[in-house]
């Protein structure tokens, strides 16, 4: 079962990456733009929603496209969960007892890029090819 602190390995090697406490659990941004967060049962989520999010572990992330969030979840429907709330789209959440150490740190890459400025992609990249 992944963990936030598997989540934390990842993200501290992200260029950039931060991550902060918020109302809602733990979060990372880059450079100012939210990528990855653990999800809290707000209202304005769905109940059915609501009530996996109140008992189990569970993570958003950006996503590229709504395409890629729908694919995930159909892929997975048991692992990843269909929209919590309209903001913050394209986004993905997903149960963090589902998911595998390399699965979490490719969907966390991934929302990473889509949120992290272009030279810190670059630094990324050829940090990466050396």
């Amino acid at each position: 079962m992944a963990t936030l602190d598997d989540l934390r390995r990842t993200a501290v090697t992200l260029p950039g990456s931060e991550e902060r406490a918020t109302m809602g659990g733990a979060a990372w941004f880059v450079r100012g733009k939210l990528y990855a967060w653990q999800c809290h049962p707000w209202p304005s989520i769905p109940e059915d929603m609501r009530e996996i999010i109140a008992s189990e572990l569970v993570v958003g992330v950006k996503v590229a496209d709504p395409v890629d969030a729908l694919a995930l979840v159909q892929m997975a429907p048991d692992v990843f969960l269909r929209t919590t709330t309209a903001w913050s789209e394209p986004k993905v959440a997903f149960r963090m007892a589902g998911i595998a150490d390399d699965h979490l740190a490719e969907l966390v890459m991934e929302a990473w890029r889509v949120q992290a400025p272009k030279y810190l992609r670059r630094e990324f990249d050829s940090r990466d090819a050396d």
